[in-house]
Parts: structure tokens; sequence; C-alpha cells
């Protein structure tokens, strides 16, 4: 197998340097930028498998960076962020962000969660050539083995964490899921994040399904519970 390519954006350098190290130990290949303009570039041209993306960048911070890689690709993104700035960890979701870790952060944990997130891209990618498993619902074809939503006949673009939610709540339609169940079964590994994670995620969901977020079809809210898949 090649060697897996992780792009660390970081600007403090003692923190990439570290970071690298662990990470070149581990079999990844990695490359390095220290602020957001030339990490956007590296991201772009270079084709990671997954990008390691700090919040606070001199030139162009990570908001924008993660903001301008989602409007053409869903290479995985974990961003790192300040531990007091829970605010950090939802725009970077709101964004396309897969993940997020907060500093400081034990190794472990962090490799734990760059290889779970290269394992569900291959994955994916080992789908795309799977045979179709198609599910109609309304204006919506969901194909579950390829990992590929149509919505009139239009594909759209998911990253991999909205498509496992869609799926999972597909898959069991009209049962209601908690947000902690929901961590527990999509993100699939020891996951530390809150549950704003899961309200973050369903909101772009509906935002790329729904013709108005604001008066779903699909994405259904259980009051207090949690959220179910409803067909239309």
């Amino acid at each position: 197998m090649d060697s897996k390519k992780v792009l660390i954006i970081e600007d403090e350098k003692s923190i990439s340097d570290i970071i690298k190290f662990n990470l070149v130990k581990e079999g990844f290949e990695v490359e390095t930028s220290y602020d957001g303009k030339e990490g956007l570039s590296k991201a772009l041209s270079n084709k990671p498998d997954l990008i390691l993306l700090d919040v606070m960048l001199p030139v162009m911070d990570g908001f924008q960076v993660c903001k301008k890689i989602r409007e053409t690709n869903t290479i995985p993104i974990i961003m790192l962020t300040a531990k007091e700035e829970e605010v950090d960890k939802v725009l970077g979701l709101e964004l396309g962000a897969d993940d997020y870790i907060t500093k400081p952060f034990g190794m472990r944990e962090l490799i734990a969660r760059i290889k779970a997130n290269i394992r569900r891209t291959d994955l994916m990618k080992d789908l795309k050539d799977a045979p179709s498993n198609i599910k109609y619902f309304g204006n919506l074809a969901i194909d579950l083995n390829r990992y590929e939503v149509r919505k009139n006949e239009k594909a759209l673009e998911l990253t991999l964490r909205e498509f496992e939610l869609l799926k999972y709540l597909a898959e069991r339609e009209n049962k209601v899921f908690s947000r902690e169940q929901l961590l527990e079964e999509v993100w699939g590994y020891e996951y530390y994040g809150d549950i704003r994670t899961v309200d973050v995620t369903v909101r772009r969901l509906r935002e790329k399904l729904e013709d108005d977020s604001s008066n779903p079809k699909y994405i259904m809210t259980k009051r207090g519970i949690g959220y179910y898949f409803r067909r239309p």
C-alpha cells in the first residue's frame, strides 16, 4: 500500500515538527505549511490524503482555508482548535471540516483520528466500483453502496461524514436516534466531541438535501430526543 500523505497547516513550528515526527514514524508522508495561503495552495495542488488545519494562521485563517478547500473537493480535514474556543469547533464543522481536536492533545488520539478519517475515505473510494444499491426517497436517490446522492437527477457533493450520517438514518427510516447515539454509531471511533457536532452536520445536510432547510422533509427533529429520517 502506498504511504498516505498528510498536510499540516500550522504556524507554530514546534507543534508542526512534533506532529510531523510522530506521523513519519507511523509511516505517513508529511508536508508542512506555516501560513494559510501557502497551505491552501499545497492542499489544492498536491492533493494530500488528509489535512491537519490550525484555526489561527497568518495571511489566511483556517476557516477561510477550510471554506476554499470545500468549494472544490472533499479531502478529510481535521481542525486544530484552542481548548477554550468552543465557537471555533462549531464554525469549523459548519464550513465542512470532518473533525476537530483541541490543543493540547495527545499524539495517540491525534493519530487515531487521522487513521480513522483516512480509512473511511479509502472505503468510500473502494465502494465507487461496487454494484449500485439505490434507494429512492421522493426526489432523492441514495446509492448506499457507492456513497452517491442525487436530487432531481443532479449529483450532490457530500462530505464523507455527511453521507455516513444520511446513510445511517435512511437505512433506519422513522427510527429516532439521540445525538449521543449518532456520535457513537456514525463517528464510529472513540469520539471526544460534543453533541453539537451532530447538530452542525444535520444542518449542513439539510442545506444540501432540502428545498427549504427550515422546513425539512427528510431529516426530522424529534424535540428533546434527536433525529430521524422520514420518507416524504
